[in-house]
């Protein structure tokens, strides 16, 4: 760490030298970068002494909250034991393989093998190719297309980024690839019109059925989306969705892909996404959560049906990275895994502090400017209206979502804006008290916007 005296030098060297992810490099070096200096609890402390509460678990990630020396300890003991060693060439190493067991052990009876990578970018493109090993290794070569959902996201590598259906990611680089579509997304809100949101939930599902007779479904590989879409804006799909889903891509011999990602571990109130809309996946990405962010780790949790495959028929997967199970991180992510077994994380988000959530962001709706308030879980999001009534949105959306993100951030509160589309996501250990600071600080944001709409 630098001297005291050099830490007000740090936002002209990020600005120097550091190129930020999703970032317009320019705007960012003239106003400076935020300095995060360290966290405990669900706090973060900038470089200036300010305290924010981090309504966002960093990126949906920390959910056992800052500051846990659990893990430094469990980092330390690996890192001298053995800093490093591959999973290549025949060899692995005890915190892989116990990892590899522990993650197994709450995925349910179907999922009994994992891929480990380093990101949930890596792992979306590493199932990208496991399905269509599996498809040519059992003679339907041609089923090579992914069918994913517009406004969906699944990281930003070549891969994840075209399986992903935001528009401004695929102006950049020539995206997708070719062998993905997309079809739509389940935000009854803005796009349901005069349906039910059971009715928009099973004609958006039906899509797929829909692609699927246009594509042939002999060229077809896979379906992929997130059970609840994360930086689309916490899109929440309709109870008749995810049935519907899983019974079209049974029906119809494609495999269905989970992207667990951000809903994984605990998030949901369920150690998975899939578990909560009661579907069986065939391959399920994972990452966040995995190790609460303290270190990059990430995996494919692969189920018996592509193992199987995978195993006895393909012989040599020629796939893999150098840090694929890395030992540290693996160790760092099985002493995260213990904690939430042992403080009852993934219960006390279904049983306690999820309805606490729930019911204290839900009293949001009330306010003038919020057409909905919407939870599940420690995952919420806050829809902005410019008429509530008719559901109405904003002519310059992206400029009222930013307002009120930013009025929260100088009140000490981390949100983030997806367009009009407020979304929070704290850590699980989140406190009823700390709901409430959230909740406050959300509402004197969103006070001060309609305060400066009707000046």
């Amino acid at each position: 760490m630098p001297e005291t005296s050099s830490l007000s030098n740090l936002a002209a060297i990020d600005a120097a030298h550091h190129l930020h992810p999703f970032a317009d490099t320019k705007k960012l070096n003239a106003e400076g970068s935020r300095i995060i200096q360290r966290g405990e609890g669900v706090h973060i402390f900038d470089n200036h002494g300010r305290k924010y509460l981090d309504g966002f678990a960093g990126l949906w990630c920390v959910n056992i909250g800052y500051g846990r020396t659990e893990i430094a300890d469990a980092v330390a003991r690996q890192m001298n034991e053995l800093p490093y060693y591959n999973t290549f060439f025949g060899t692995t190493t005890t915190p892989a393989t116990l990892l590899a067991e522990k993650v197994c052990s709450h995925a349910g009876p179907n999922f009994n093998h994992i891929f480990f990578t380093n990101s949930g970018s890596e792992a979306n493109d590493t199932w990208f190719r496991m399905a269509r090993v599996y498809w040519s290794a059992i003679g339907l070569p041609s089923k090579k297309i992914v069918i994913a959902r517009r406004n969906g996201y699944h990281g930003s590598t070549v891969a994840g980024a075209s399986m992903g259906g935001m528009k401004y990611m695929h102006e950049q680089g020539d995206l997708p690839i070719a062998g993905i579509v997309h079809i739509g997304q389940p935000y009854w809100y803005a796009e349901g019109g005069e349906l039910s949101p059971d009715e928009f939930g099973l004609a958006v599902a039906r899509e797929l059925e829909a692609k699927l007779d246009e594509l042939g479904e002999e060229n077809v590989a896979a379906f992929v989306a997130e059970p609840i879409q994360g930086a689309g804006g916490v899109i929440i799909p309709p109870a008749t969705y995810w049935p519907e889903i899983a019974r079209i891509c049974k029906a119809r011999n494609i495999l269905l892909v989970s992207d667990e990602v951000i809903c994984g571990f605990g998030r949901l109130g369920s150690w998975f996404g899939y578990q909560h809309f009661g579907v069986e996946p065939d391959l399920a990405p994972i990452a966040k959560g995995l190790s609460s962010g303290y270190l990059p780790i990430g995996g494919v949790l692969v189920s018996d049906r592509i193992a199987d495959v995978l195993i006895n028929d393909v012989g040599e997967f020629n796939h893999g990275f150098t840090y694929s199970g890395h030992p540290v991180c693996a160790a760092a992510a099985l002493e995260n895994l213990r904690i939430i077994e042992g403080e009852r994380l993934v219960e006390r988000v279904r049983d306690d502090i999820g309805p606490y959530f729930a019911q204290a962001w839900g009293a949001l709706a009330d306010h003038a400017l919020v057409g909905e308030a919407v939870s599940v879980g420690l995952m919420g999001a806050l829809q902005l209206a410019a008429d509530k009534a008719t559901r109405r949105r904003f002519e310059k959306p992206d400029a009222v979502g930013s307002a009120v993100r930013n009025h929260a951030l100088a009140n000490g509160l981390v949100l983030r804006a997806t367009s009009d589309r407020m979304l929070a996501s704290p850590p699980l250990v989140i406190s009823h008290e700390e709901v409430d600071t959230m909740v406050r600080i959300t509402r004197q944001a969103l006070d001060l916007v309609w305060s400066e709409m009707k000046l």
